[in-house]
């Protein structure tokens, strides 16, 4: 058996090493790691309560603002909805007493990972919840027959601009060894099996 059809055999029973590590749903920290963050090219409906002139759908802007009447402009990427909702409601309230907002998530455009090199699906993937390595290993089909599955990297671009590159060896992830490997991906990552 070679080590490509290890990874795509093997790794469902490993999709849920999180869960022996002790995280749960239970878990607050882990609840929290869930909520979705808002990010750009996103497409959110917001309705203010009794205010039909302010239901909207409203797209976030590739510079991670949004615009909203009464409200103005104001910065909803890395947000999450109840976050934004909050916000919205804080700048509302000056014009509209009592007023009650909801958020919710019309359209996810903007979570992509990119999987590139000897998989059997390369290509961009949505995602709306945190993903680590070995399940978008997964979601791209697994490696290839002749894939460097001890050599894959993970690229990211960071907020100035340099770039960090993480490494991951499929061998000792799966063998149970030096599981921080197994990093929760962000939006924008770029994976490389070579």
């Amino acid at each position: 058996m070679t080590r490509a059809s290890l990874l795509g055999g093997s790794l469902l029973a490993l999709l849920f090493a999180s869960h022996a590590l002790g995280e749960t749903p239970a878990d607050p920290d882990f609840a929290a790691n869930l909520a979705y963050r808002l990010q750009p090219g996103d497409v959110i409906d917001v309705s203010v309560w009794k205010e039909e002139d302010l239901n909207r759908q409203v797209l976030i802007r590739s510079d991670g603002g949004m615009s909203f009447p009464l409200a103005g402009d104001l910065l909803a990427a890395g947000l999450t909805p109840a976050e934004l909702q909050l916000e919205l409601q804080r700048r509302l309230v000056v014009f509209i007493a009592d007023v009650t907002v909801s958020v919710a998530v019309q359209q996810i455009n903007g979570n992509q990972i990119f999987v590139l090199g000897r998989v059997n699906r390369p290509g961009a993937y949505k995602f709306d919840r945190p993903i680590d390595v070995l399940q978008v290993l997964s979601l791209a089909g697994g490696a290839s027959e002749f894939a460097k599955v001890d050599d894959i990297r993970i690229l990211r671009r960071t907020n100035d601009g340099t770039q960090r590159t993480f490494e991951f060896d499929y061998s000792e992830v799966a063998g149970g060894e030096r599981l921080e490997q197994n990093i929760v991906l962000e939006s924008g990552d770029t994976v490389v099996v070579p």
